[in-house]
């Protein structure tokens, strides 16, 4: 078994394949994979399996030893590599079932259809995420597509409050139906025009990804990324906590009459009023665990803490009959991408939105897979890297297009996974591969599916809250890399004004514009501004970037120069005002402010 010593970064460019290797025949291929499977060495090695599930417990005491490092190209066993594989996959499972689950529920679709949702995603995302890590060179250009890491790909959390926004706006305009009483119906009409949409749209980052990475990150900074991320994360929390307390459907509203009195309807089993006390403890139940797992749990333990958190509460929600177990039974024993279609079709105004979604995206893959090189101790500038930049953001977006067309929502990046990696100390794809069959295995077993999509809203609340909070922190620890001069100030005042006013007021452009005709062309690009100016990030996305190019940048040393004659002023101020008897005021020849008689600045506050 060939593993990477533990010495920090290599200083060395590193390689897709060992530079002057020969090619195996595909005889010692052969060989290679028969040894794998039929030796010790090659099956179990000589791994300390126990490092994974030791727990953090104040009494134990803590192992010094720590595991080897199993570089990209190293020698791994089987067994480990299916471990961690099955660990990356555990670690993907909560954020890849969690956009269909929601976008299921705004197009109102029946259980069935939701749990195809489910199973497509899974799919879509192991055979996605496979392009990512095998890394293709495309015949006679310096192009590839996939950057050769562990970078594995799940449906993005971007596109669920445009596609919630979108939806409402169709049932309102009539592109989607609803009943005589106004309850609504389901609408793959208008899932149809999600995806066709996102599928267009995906060919702006396609085109994108040939650009240097230089200027993608000139064109679209942190101060740009930041605050867009960051409120995306804060939209969706609002969706998070109504499930919580008990769904995000009709009965969130507490109607006095109809099926929706009690949630998820009166028909379920342990329906109760949105808001039960019941709910919230379920939803606590999963918060809860997740806290505790990340500080006494092992180390595979705290790269599963959500997922950990979801099955103590599906215990919980069983034990105590919160559990429909119809559509488990009624679901086929497997199913596969194009069992169910939709009708594609591009809706006008998701273009500017999604447009916005991809750019995000874009710069979220780009900054992921720095992360993933470096957790992978590989070299985060030069032109290797340049090229998985290259190659990792026109995967992505070509994935998003790919995705479409499977009939599920676009693609990102995942970050989590590189938190498995520098926790197994393992960067080898052999586990990401491992990764990419575990989901596809759960896909095709729709039972599996149908089992995700019956847990109970309030369950999912407690585990979705946290995720989408950990969107918001993503955006906050972006921000946090930006200077804070009065320029950057201002832009991240002014797009965020508009962006958590959108959020707090998700109806304040709806009446802006009153036009009623037969014009459909004219109605769907009001609809495009509104929908724009309704969603949070979108707008701060636009704005971020428009006043990032037009204001100028200001002196940086003439900020700070500034910051400190204030601090000297405010010291003036204070001392004046307690009478301070040596007061005498203030050098300003060299920017120090002194007591009477000090000759040395034993009290002073230095120029910048």
């Amino acid at each position: 078994m060939s593993v990477t010593i533990d010495n920090g970064p290599m200083d060395g460019p590193d390689q897709i394949v060992p530079e002057h290797s020969p090619k195996r025949s595909f005889g010692e291929h052969i060989q290679h994979i028969v040894k794998a499977f039929t030796t010790k060495e090659g099956l179990v090695g000589t791994y300390d399996y126990a490092f994974l599930f030791r727990p953090n417990l104040p009494f134990m005491k803590k192992s010094k030893k720590r595991a080897p490092f199993f570089g990209l190209q190293d020698r791994m066993p089987v067994v480990l590599a299916l471990l961690l594989g099955f660990q990356h996959a555990l670690a993907m499972l909560a954020g890849v079932i969690t956009p269909p689950l929601i976008i299921g529920g705004s197009a109102n679709f029946s259980a069935n259809t939701t749990q195809y949702l489910v199973s497509t995603s899974l799919i879509v995302c192991g055979i996605l995420s496979a392009v990512q890590i095998t890394r293709f060179h495309i015949y006679k250009t310096p192009y590839y597509i996939g950057t050769g890491l562990i970078s594995v790909v799940g449906t993005s959390f971007a596109i669920i409050p445009i596609a919630t926004k979108g939806l409402s706006q169709m049932y309102s305009n009539g592109m989607c139906p609803s009943s005589a009483d106004g309850t609504p119906l389901p609408c793959p009409e208008g899932y149809g025009a999600v995806l066709g949409t996102s599928s267009l749209c995906a060919l702006l980052e396609i085109g994108l990804s040939f650009l240097p990475p230089s200027a993608l990150k000139k064109l679209f900074p942190p101060l740009v990324t930041g605050p867009t991320v960051t409120l995306i994360g804060v939209s969706l929390i609002t969706s998070g906590l109504k499930n919580w307390a008990g769904g995000s459907g009709n009965c969130n509203g507490r109607p006095e009459t109809g099926n929706f009195q009690l949630c998820p309807s009166n028909s379920a089993p342990h329906a109760l009023p949105w808001g039960s006390a019941e709910f919230i403890g379920l939803g606590v139940s999963v918060f809860v665990t997740i806290i505790l797992s990340e500080r006494f749990g092992a180390p595979i333990m705290k790269s599963l803490s959500v997922v950990i958190g979801l099955l103590v509460g599906c215990i919980i929600a069983a034990a105590t009959g919160y559990f429909d177990k119809s559509s488990i039974d009624a679901a086929p024993a497997a199913s596969f991408i194009w069992v169910e279609t939709f009708p594609l079709s591009v809706y006008g105004p998701f273009i500017l939105p999604f447009m916005a979604v991809y750019l995000i995206l874009m710069m979220e893959a780009i900054g992921d897979i720095t992360a993933t090189c470096d957790v992978s101790r590989l070299q985060v500038d030069g032109k290797l890297f340049d090229s998985r930049i290259q190659g990792g953001v026109l995967a992505d977006g070509f994935n998003g297009m790919l995705a479409g067309l499977c009939t599920i929502t676009p693609m990102s990046t995942f970050a989590q996974n590189n938190g498995v990696i520098a926790l197994t100390r393992c960067a080898n794809r052999k586990a990401g591969y491992a990764a990419c069959f575990f989901l596809i295995v759960m896909g095709v077993f729709s039972k599996f599916a149908a089992a995700l999509t019956s847990i109970p809203s309030a369950v999912l609340g407690g585990m979705t809250t946290f995720l989408f909070a950990s969107v918001a922190v993503s955006g906050i620890r972006i921000i946090a890399t930006v200077p804070f001069t009065r320029r950057t100030r201002f832009i991240l005042t002014a797009a965020m004004s508009l962006g958590l006013g959108a959020i707090l007021v998700p109806d304040w452009f709806s009446y802006v514009f009153t036009y009623k005709g037969g014009n459909r062309a004219k109605a769907g690009f009001f609809d495009a501004i509104a929908l724009v100016m309704e969603t949070g990030f979108a707008v701060t996305a636009f704005l971020a970037v428009a006043l990032n190019l037009m204001l100028p940048e200001e002196d940086e040393g003439e900020e700070v120069e500034s910051l400190a004659g204030d601090l000297v002023d405010e010291r003036r101020a204070e001392e004046a005002e307690m009478g301070d008897p040596e007061w005498k005021g203030h050098d300003s020849e060299n920017g120090r402010v002194r007591p009477s008689g000090s000759t040395n600045g034993n009290v002073e506050l230095s120029k910048a």
